[in-house]
């Protein structure tokens, strides 16, 4: 193939090529050619013109296949256009001549239509170039289209259109004769060719004026003609001419003078009467009508009024939004008179009444729902309210007028009812649309929409009741604040009209369809609620026999009411249950007797009401089992067998009572069968086992005596087949934008579809996907659709013998009956038997012996060739079902092996279709049939039959069934793949574009082939890279082709390609090929394109949005989108789409590749998306006139600066979105949020402004999130004050992110501020709205946890401005404690726990902050009062914020604290395990009601922990001491409440006493907190265990806990396990170190405890009788402790666990692997350091809590740990700092060398030993080989000396010892390290003077010469640095310290030693001057220690200076330089005198 990429055609390598390959070959080389001529120079081009002419030219003749014909005429066209013009004229003729020849072989066709096509391109693209040439060419053309065949008049018209196209104006003289030629062709009886001819004239439209002047009649004739017998894409091409030609008709400005005289102006009126003549007459023309209409037979057949209505659309949506807008009032009466009496015709049967009121519904939601915005939707609904009061006036006045006509009035009353129907639903889906955005619409009380809606459910029309019912519950679904309402007002009305039998079913309607809305609504209703309805249903069930009049309406109202009411769930239903158990058992007859009797008596009336009663309790037990699945328990399943019996006899006799009253029970007697096999279908089999038999038999009598003759295989089937083979059925059963009309093209003519009427219970169940309103079918086909489903479930439990009765009983009934009848019956069987196998599938039964197989088999075989091809599909899949459920290799093989027969000896297309479909779906099941042979023979049958040309239906489901056996043979395929391959690419080339389903087919085919290759696609081998090509170029054909889903299919096999081998799939035309297709009329397209862009932009969101853009720049011709990309990006584009888009599929997939586009992308083009984003939400801003603040302006008052913020903005700018929809704007919401959290992984400079600006600076196109801050702000402002509330929802979780993230960015142009605190206006503006009483409680929720954020962030520092969001939590406060009484009856009680929750947790969460601060600062505050002496006044200044924050809340803590311990114990009681449930109280907890229970548990999950913590924190504060004086008298454990405080004094609690309520607080808190911590939920959030772990720390750190916890302990060991098990599962540093926290103080609990005992055991005893004292603290006498009674134990279990797993190796067992035995030294992290810290904290403590035997069992274990964590973290750092881990290991040893213990008589011995024996484990550290280098000796010495000081003498002064630890000082005083001799000399410092001379003379003596020594070498070597300095003077301050401590007769000495060496470190004044820093310190250094030495030892002092007068006169220069740089420096001083305290204050400050 790389052969064909050159300029000319490579005919040496085309000469050897094969006769197929050649055809590939050509088309390889003229798509290169394609892309090559246009990037090609002129020169070049110009240079091969001529032969490049002859080779294109050559290929005429060449009869070229349709793709290859349309390249080979675009290729000469731009040749022409770009290279020299003067041959075209030649090619032109020869064109032509070839269209002339009489040659009419099939062979000779293509030749002629490539010549045909050529000369659409060439004109296209050169137009008027070719001067007047086009009337030959015109002309020719034309006289060809005479005799012509389809496929020729199909190219001939699209060649035409390409001619008109590039003509332009030019063409005039030919307009008339192409019209008259498309005339003809429009009404074609090739489907295609009325399409082509659609386009044709549509691109005449554009110039030829007559088409919409005066031909404009005849033209609009002709399309209602046209539609006539039409498939979809004729009815979208044609809807399309007649929408484009009325709307150029309507808007032309008819001026041009010529043809001014005879052109007539068209009004709006006369186009709508043009339209709705074709709607209500047809095609039958104006003229001839008349005859017809007298005669009453025309009826409009169904296809031409799915076309009008889908012109309607098309001429709207051309004339476009703002035209609707002005012009909405007459064009919705108009539509809405299509429906009214004043046309009888059109609604005179209920078929066609329903199909014209889809058809108008379609149209109202198609322009209204579609084109129009937010505030046009608002004001459409008000105009068609007033439709609907009009309409009520009408029916007013002849309901009043009793006069003598009451005939005619009663035919005006039903006049309206289709009209009030369509608009009663087009304002239900209007304001169902708006959600909550409609608040203002409903508000407003000049449109009265509730009172016009509520006004209709009087309706005498029991369609319009239902369809006000259902817009009723539209409105309750937007708006949740109106559902308990409206149920009111309807309950209080059916009570109040109970004898109306209208208002009894219309109120009824209307509560059972707001009742079915409820669990639509997040916030649900009042509990009460359920038991009113049911109230009022059984007193409706009860009176109904009272009145005969209204007994049938009362009947069904009370069941529906009943039915109705299970939708609320078990929650509310189990307290109704024994009521509807009763009403239900009551309704049936209790035995047959009885149902005899019944027989016997009545009438037809009793009989219709009894039915009807019936068949509602059905729907009430059917509504039940569904929704309340919980509730179903053995003895509630008990209770509702008894009736069932009798209720399947009663169905048994129902054939006969018919019989008796005559046929006004046909509908009653179907409804109840219908219901009885609904609840039999979802019963389990075995609760009705006995009546199976008489069930089954009704069954099979309903399937094949059916009453209908209508054919229900359209509803019957889709859900049998699979769905990928309903694609070869058409475009029919494919999902479309149009399908909720086309679907009654479907239903064969006596039925249009559903609707409401035909079953009034749909109205309170779940919608079907995709319909806006429940359509169940007429209760004749609903019944059968039943019946199968039953069918299905019984057939799979009846015994295998009974099965094969059955089926016999089928097969027959089908052989007697004959004709259509016998297809009906068939089709019933068939699905009945497909459902059943279905069933027998999904539970591994098997289907019988072999006679059951072979009647089954009959059964299939059958089907398989019947005339409707749905059932064919449907039979091809049973039989692969068949297959699946024999599960027999042989059986398969023979039915496989009996298609093959057919398919061999068939010639007929139905056999063929069927047994081909049959071969593929047998794969679908049996995952491949094993054998290669048979896969063979199958590939080669539909090899043969895919290139049947006679019938392209063949060859669709042979390649079909190819694609199944590509996609499910696996592996075996492999062998076929070239072969497949080839013949798709053969047949693409070949197969007319006009067969679309072929190329659909291929389509399939040519994807099942690519994943079957899969990843082997990106190989380099020559095989692989044909194969590639190959597929690339099957591709390319699919993309040219005009249909729209194989285009759809092209889209998807290269999204395959791209996914294995994306290097090879051209990605600019790729995402061209999608730009282009984004906004098609077919959804499946953009569907297709949508998906394929979602995988694109997963790898390469960046490129994908380039190419866009730079696409869009190029600005090609054939590249136009729909879409505004230059401005917006692809990404705007996507997000105009969403907002358009209904599709909710096609929507999820938008949002994702948004999100895709989002995250790898955001952060580099923020400011893009960020104005992306704000557009959308902008719109939000006009709609509501709210506008940005100017936060400049001073703020004179709250009031002032609120009201400015609401101020409109009025310079709006033109939006590049018009008013998108409130999802779409939540959508930009979540946006914003995500490219927040974006940036925050993407680096700190996005939140800090100084080093955003100097990013900025260096580079301009760098781009951070902080600089946008003004722009989040306003956006989330503009979201949080919407109207919709899920709108304020996102806004305020976005106000909340940009809070937390910003809190701390500091503000670098005023120090000591943020950059937040300049919008404080904004953040309270939006957050004020939310705590408006209306406002509802889950957004006033999320507004409290803003509030709690934006009080605690710090941002706002001064009191006054807090005051304000701090006010709004009041107000909440204040609500709060109204208590459960004062709430709304608006919503669940559920939702005011809600509210009451988030108002406690976010004071918690203010309270914390409040007292964390004040704690850190109080910190603070000591440590600089220890630091300096602090100026009283700052200090206030200092503290006064944060202490103003805590009295902000102290105001409210005493409220809060009672409240807070509320609901703790509500929380408490909630987590108790469900055995406890019986233990509850009965009326529910304080915020919580018994009933809601389960409503209400989660929001307690969600506040809990900060509640508990701030509880804690609150009694810490009080040390547990204050009792409320008022809390003693009331219980604690509630808030006071009505209730509590009326009880008499009998049944008041007793009065408890503080102690008690200190210690039920406490368990509260403990409880809480061990329940938590003991198992945490996997999915528990982190601040949850951090929260309740703080709530610990903080509540043993005061005195009174402690003691509880102390003095128990038992308690203390259980929650050291939970913290262990914590420590186990939770890896997060900060849980383990808080919980280590906990553990401290529990163990200094313990201490205090054991302190306490021995002090009171001292007292009691006196202190004579000492040695008897018992011995307190663990381990007692023995020593020994018990695991898990231990606390020693459990500290110990706990600190092990955390320093083994930072430090393996401490763990002996693990020592001793290799693993660990590297001997390399671990730098911990620094939070491992912090943890391995916290533990050995704790191990020093362990010891106080034991007895001295205790003690002596836990040291051992307790010094290896530490000696453990100082051997492997003491390595040496750079800058000579201790590690943490080691300062902490030797702050532990001091600590725990320094015990008491130690010294304790009892254990003195054994711990001298153990001390000793961890003395010498620390020496020994030292000598292992090789790890000194590593080692840091300090850290060492540090421990040794540790011991020397801390111990008794007895340990360390052991001669062995001592002598190694002194070798140890040795070797180190010689170290080369300055830092190590140091660090050295301090140690010894202090041992020297240790008090104990025993401990201090040994290493004096030893040590003190080589000082003195290493001191006087120094003399000659002056110290270089700092470091040395330090040396010399930590030695000499040794020195000073043995002068000190020595005895008087050896000071002399040591003087004369000292004075030297300090005299020597003196400069003269010159030498001063010029030393280096270090020199001048030292002699610093040694004056001063001279002038002190001198005074103390004058006399050696003075001997000495006497002796060396050198020495002397160093001394004195010394000295009196000194005296005269003091002088100076006070002089410097005085002139100066403010600038160090100042300094001082800084410093101070930080």
């Amino acid at each position: 193939m790389e052969l064909a990429h050159s300029l000319l055609l490579n005919e040496e390598a085309y000469n050897q090529l094969g006769e197929f390959q050649k055809a590939e070959f050509i088309f390889e080389w003229l798509q290169f050619l394609e892309k090559l001529l246009p990037v090609t120079s002129r020169a070049d081009i110009r240079e091969n013109q001529k032969i490049l002419v002859e080779q294109l030219t050559s290929l005429l003749n060449n009869s070229p296949g349709p793709p290859t014909r349309r390249l080979v005429a675009k290729n000469l066209a731009v040749l022409y256009s770009t290279g020299d013009t003067f041959s075209v004229y030649q090619t032109i003729d020869k064109c032509n001549e070839l269209i002339r020849s009489k040659d009419d072989s099939p062979s000779y066709l293509p030749t002629k239509l490539a010549a045909v096509v050529c000369l659409g391109y060439l004109y296209k693209k050169l137009g008027r170039i070719l001067g007047n040439s086009f009337t030959d060419t015109v002309g020719n053309v034309l006289k060809a289209m005479k005799n012509a065949e389809s496929q020729g008049r199909y190219e001939i018209m699209l060649s035409l259109q390409n001619i008109l196209n590039g003509l332009g104006a030019a063409a005039i003289p030919c307009h008339r004769d192409i019209y008259k030629a498309a005339r003809s062709c429009l009404t074609d009886r090739s489907m295609a060719v009325r399409c082509a001819a659609a386009k044709c004239l549509l691109e005449l439209q554009n110039e030829a004026v007559f088409m919409w002047s005066t031909d404009l009649d005849s033209v609009v004739t002709l399309c209602f003609k046209s539609f006539e017998g039409s498939n979809y894409d004729v009815r979208l091409a044609v809807s399309k001419l007649l929408g484009s030609v009325l709307a150029r008709a309507l808007t032309s400005k008819q001026t041009t003078a010529s043809t001014r005289h005879n052109i007539r102006r068209i009004s709006f009126e006369d186009v709508m009467e043009l339209l709705g003549t074709g709607f209500l007459r047809g095609s039958c023309g104006f003229l001839r009508a008349s005859g017809d209409m007298l005669k009453g037979t025309s009826s409009v057949s169904r296809d031409v009024r799915v076309g009008v209505t889908q012109a309607y659309v098309v001429f709207v949506s051309t004339l476009g939004a703002r035209w609707l807008e002005r012009n909405f009032s007459a064009f919705l009466s108009h539509i809405l008179d299509l429906v009214s009496q004043s046309h009888p015709k059109a609604v005179q049967s209920q078929t066609d009444a329903i199909g014209c009121r889809r058809c108008v519904s379609f149209i109202l939601r198609a322009t209204v729902g579609g084109l129009l915005g937010e505030k046009a939707q608002i004001a459409a609904a008000k105009e068609i309210c007033q439709a609907i009061w009009k309409l009520k006036k009408v029916v007013d006045t002849a309901m009043s007028d009793s006069n003598l006509e009451t005939r005619i009035s009663a035919t005006d009353v039903t006049a309206g009812q289709h009209v009030l129907v369509c608009a009663l639903q087009e304002l239900g889906s209007l304001i169902h649309g708006l959600g909550t955005t409609a608040a203002p619409l409903l508000q407003d009380s000049s449109a009265g929409v509730l009172e016009a809606v509520i006004s209709v459910i009087l309706h005498p029309s029991i369609s319009v009741r239902l369809t006000a019912a259902w817009c009723l519950r539209c409105i309750a679904v937007a708006l949740p604040s109106y559902v308990s309402l409206l149920l009111d007002r309807c309950i209080e009305r059916l009570s109040a009209l109970k004898s109306s039998p209208e208002s009894v079913t219309g109120y009824s309607f209307a509560v059972a369809a707001l009742l079915g809305a409820v669990k639509h609504s997040p916030l649900g209703i009042p509990h009460g609620k359920g038991k009113v309805i049911m109230t009022v249903a059984e007193d409706l069930l009860c009176s109904a026999a009272q009145n005969s009049r209204i007994s049938l309406q009362r009947t069904q109202a009370g069941w529906l009411l009943i039915a109705a009411l299970m939708t609320l769930g078990p929650a509310v239903v189990q307290h109704h249950l024994p009521r509807m158990l009763l009403l239900w058992k009551c309704i049936f007859p209790s035995s047959p007797k009885d149902l005899e009797t019944e027989k016997t008596r009545g009438d037809s009336f009793t009989w219709q009401v009894t039915l009807e009663g019936r068949a509602g309790a059905l729907c009430a037990i059917k509504s039940f089992v569904s929704h309340c699945a919980g509730l179903l328990t053995d003895e509630v399943v008990q209770r509702l067998l008894p009736p069932l019996p009798s209720a399947v006899d009663l169905l048994t006799q129902l054939s006969s009572i018919c019989k008796s009253y005559g046929n006004s029970l046909k509908t009653s007697s179907t409804v109840y069968r219908h219901k009885l096999y609904e609840l039999l279908a979802v019963l389990p089999p075995k609760t009705y086992e006995g009546s199976f038999s008489a069930v089954l038999k009704e069954l099979v009598a309903d399937l094949t005596v059916p009453d209908s003759q209508i054919d229900a295989s359209t509803f019957l089937l889709p859900p049998l087949c699979h769905e990928n083979d309903l694609l070869l059925l058409g475009p029919l059963l494919q999902e479309t934008d149009h399908r909720f009309i086309e679907e009654q093209l479907l239903l064969g003519n006596s039925i249009a579809g559903g609707s409401l009427e035909y079953d009034p219970y749909a109205i309170y169940e779940k919608v079907a996907k995709g319909d806006s309103v429940p359509k169940p079918l007429p209760p004749v086909l609903s019944v059968i659709s039943a019946a199968t489903h039953l069918f299905g479930v019984m057939f799979s439990h009846v015994a295998e013998s009974h099965r094969l009765q059955v089926l016999e009983q089928l097969l027959n009934s089908i052989k007697q009956t004959k004709g259509s009848r016998q297809q009906i019956v068939q089709l019933n069987v068939v699905s009945a038997f497909s459902t059943s196998l279905k069933h027998l599938a999904n539970c591994k039964g098997s289907l019988g012996p072999e006679e059951v197989r072979r009647s089954a088999l009959t059964l299939v075989m059958g089907a398989l060739e019947s005339n409707n091809p749905l059932l064919r599909c449907a039979a091809a899949e049973c039989l692969a079902r068949l297959a699946q459920v024999v599960s027999d290799s042989a059986f398969t093989a023979g039915l496989a092996q009996v298609s093959f027969d057919k398919l061999k000896s068939a010639r007929d297309v139905v056999s063929r279709t069927g047994h081909s479909l049959a071969l593929g779906c047998l794969y679908r099941y049996l995952g491949g049939i094993g054998s290669t042979q048979h896969l063979n023979a199958c590939v080669g049958i539909l090899y043969t039959l895919s290139q049947d040309n006679t019938s392209p239906d063949v060859q669709a489901w042979a390649l079909h069934s190819l694609s199944l056996v590509v996609d499910l043979a696996g592996p075996l395929y492999h062998v076929h793949v070239e072969p497949t391959l080839s013949l798709v690419l053969m047949l693409l080339l070949t197969v007319p574009p006009a067969y679309a389903e072929v190329h659909q087919s291929l389509g399939r085919c040519l994807n099942a082939l690519i994943t079957a290759l899969g990843p082997e696609l990106q190989g380099s081998s020559t095989t692989v890279s044909a194969l590639r090509t190959s597929c690339l170029l099957g591709c390319a054909v699919m993309q040219d082709h005009p249909d729209c889903l194989v285009q759809a299919q092209a889209i998807s096999c290269l999204q395959q390609l791209h996914m294995f081998a994306p290097r090879h799939v051209n990605l600019s035309s790729l995402v061209s090929c999608l730009c282009v297709n984004l906004c098609s009329s077919y959804l499946l397209l953009r569907r297709a394109v949508v998906a394929c862009l979602r995988q694109l932009v997963q790898r390469e969101a960046a490129e994908v949005s380039e190419y866009a853009v730079a696409l869009v720049k190029e600005s090609r011709e054939d590249f136009t989108p729909d879409v505004n990309i230059r401005e917006i990006g692809l990404e705007g584009a996507l997000l105009g789409l969403l907002d358009k888009e209904l599709d909710q599929r096609l929507c999820q997939d938008i949002k994702e590749t948004l999100t895709h586009m989002l995250t790898s992308m955001a952060v580099e083009k923020l400011s893009f998306w960020l104005k992306l984003c704000k557009d959308v939400l902008a719109a939000s801003a006009d709609f509501n006139t709210v506008a940005s603040i100017d936060t400049t302006q001073e703020e004179e008052t709250a009031k002032g600066d609120d009201a400015s913020v609401l101020t409109s903005d009025s310079d709006e700018r033109f939006h590049p979105f018009s008013n998108p929809r409130w999802s779409t704007r939540v959508f930009a919401a979540e946006c914003v949020c995500k490219i927040i959290s974006q940036c925050e992984n993407a680096g700190s400079a996005h939140f800090d402004v100084t080093l955003a600006q100097e990013g900025k600076q260096r580079d301009s196109r760098d781009d951070f999130l902080v600089l946008h801050l003004a722009d989040l702000i306003r956006m989330a402002f503009m979201a949080a004050t919407d109207h919709s509330d899920q709108l304020r929802l996102s806004g305020l979780q976005t106000l909340l992110i940009i809070v937390r993230k910003f809190a701390s960015v500091p503000e670098p142009e005023f120090p000591g501020h943020v950059i937040l605190e300049q919008y404080q206006a904004n953040v309270g503006a939006a957050l004020r709205p939310a705590f408006a009483p209306e406002t509802p409680p889950d957004v006033t929720a999320k507004a409290c946890q803003v509030c709690s954020a934006w009080i605690a962030s710090g941002v706002v520092s001064d009191l006054n401005d807090l005051r304000r969001v701090h006010q709004l939590l009041v107000s909440s406060l204040i609500k709060v404690q109204a208590g459960k009484e004062a709430q709304s009856q608006q919503y669940n009680e559920s939702t005011s726990t809600m509210e009451i929750l988030a108002v406690l947790k976010a004071w918690a969460e203010v309270y914390i902050v409040a007292v964390e601060k004040q704690k850190k600062q109080s910190d603070e505050h000591n440590h600089c009062l220890k630091i300096a002496n602090f100026v009283e006044e700052n200090y206030r200044d200092l503290t006064s914020s944060t202490s103003g924050l805590l009295d902000l809340v102290q105001a409210d803590l005493g409220t809060l604290s009672k409240l807070w311990l509320a609901a703790l114990q509500d929380f408490a009681l909630l987590t108790l395990p469900s055995e406890y449930a019986s233990q509850l109280p009965a009326e529910g907890g304080t915020f919580y009601t018994a009933e809601t229970i389960e409503n209400a548990r989660p929001h307690y999950y969600n506040s809990w922990a900060l509640i508990l913590y701030a509880t804690a924190l609150w009694l810490t504060s009080t040390g547990f001491v204050v009792v409320d004086p008022d809390e003693g008298v009331i219980n604690l454990s509630r808030p006071v409440t009505p209730t509590t405080m009326c009880q008499d004094s009998s049944t008041r609690p007793l009065v408890k006493s503080p102690e008690d309520v200190n210690t039920d607080r406490f368990h509260l808190i403990l409880g809480v907190s061990v329940e938590f911590l003991c198992s945490p939920r996997s999915d528990a959030a982190m601040e949850n265990i951090i929260a309740c772990l703080r709530a610990l720390q903080a509540l043993f750190d005061v005195p009174w806990p402690r003691s509880k916890i102390g003095g128990d302990q038992e308690l203390g060991v259980e929650l050291l396990n939970v913290l262990h098990r914590l420590i186990l599962t939770r890896e997060s540093p900060d849980i383990q170190l808080a919980a280590l926290e906990v553990v401290r103080l529990i163990l200094f609990a313990a201490q205090e405890h054991v302190k306490e005992k021995r002090r009171s055991a001292e007292v009691d005893d006196g202190a004579a009788e000492k040695e008897t004292l018992p011995e307190f603290g663990e381990g007692k006498d023995t020593g020994g402790l018990v695991p898990g009674k231990s606390l020693v134990f459990a500290t110990l279990e706990l600190c092990v666990c955390i320093l083994v797993r930072q430090l393996p190796q401490l763990n002996p067992k693990l020592t001793c692997s290799p693993a660990v035995q590297s001997g390399k030294h671990l730098l911990l992290s620094e939070d491992g350091s912090r943890l391995v810290a916290a533990a050995l904290v704790i191990l020093s403590d362990v010891p106080a809590i034991c007895s001295p035997e205790g003690s002596v069992s836990v040291l051992p274990t307790i010094l290896y740990l530490i000696i453990g964590v100082l051997r492997e973290t003491a390595v040496k750092l750079q800058d000579g700092q201790l590690p943490l881990t080691v300062a902490a290991s030797l702050q532990a040893l001091k600590g725990l060398l320094s015990s008491p213990m130690a010294r304790a008589e009892k254990s003195r011995t054994a711990w001298t030993d153990l001390l000793r024996s961890a003395l010498v484990t620390v020496l020994d550290c030292w000598d292992q080989d090789g790890l000194l280098q590593e080692l840091d000796e300090v850290s060492l010495l540090t421990a040794i000396t540790v011991f020397v000081m801390s111990t008794s003498p007895e340990v360390t002064t052991i001669e062995c010892l001592q002598k190694r630890c002194i070798e140890k000082f040795k070797f180190t005083l010689d170290s080369k390290d300055p830092l190590v001799q140091r660090k050295c000399y301090q140690l010894l410092h202090s041992i020297f003077q240790h008090p104990n001379k025993t401990v201090s003379y040994p290493y004096i003596h030893s040590l003190a010469p080589s000082i003195v020594g290493k001191l006087q070498e120094t003399e000659k070597a002056k110290p270089e640095h700092a470091a040395e300095l330090q040396v010399i003077q930590e030695g000499i301050k040794v020195v000073t310290a043995l002068t000190a401590a020595a005895e008087e007769e050896h000071r002399a000495p040591l003087v004369a030693c000292l004075l030297p060496i300090l005299i020597s470190f003196l400069l003269d004044e010159n030498a001063l001057t010029s030393a280096t820093n270090s020199a001048k310190n030292l002699h610093e250094f040694a004056l001063q220690n001279l002038m002190q030495i001198g005074p103390q030892y004058s006399s050696v002092f003075k001997k000495l200076i006497a002796s060396s007068p050198t020495m002397k006169a160093r001394l004195e220069s010394a000295v009196k330089g000194n005296q005269e740089s003091i002088k100076v420096k006070t002089a410097k001083h005085a002139k100066n005198p403010g600038k160090s305290s100042s300094i001082q204050l800084k410093t101070n400050f930080l």
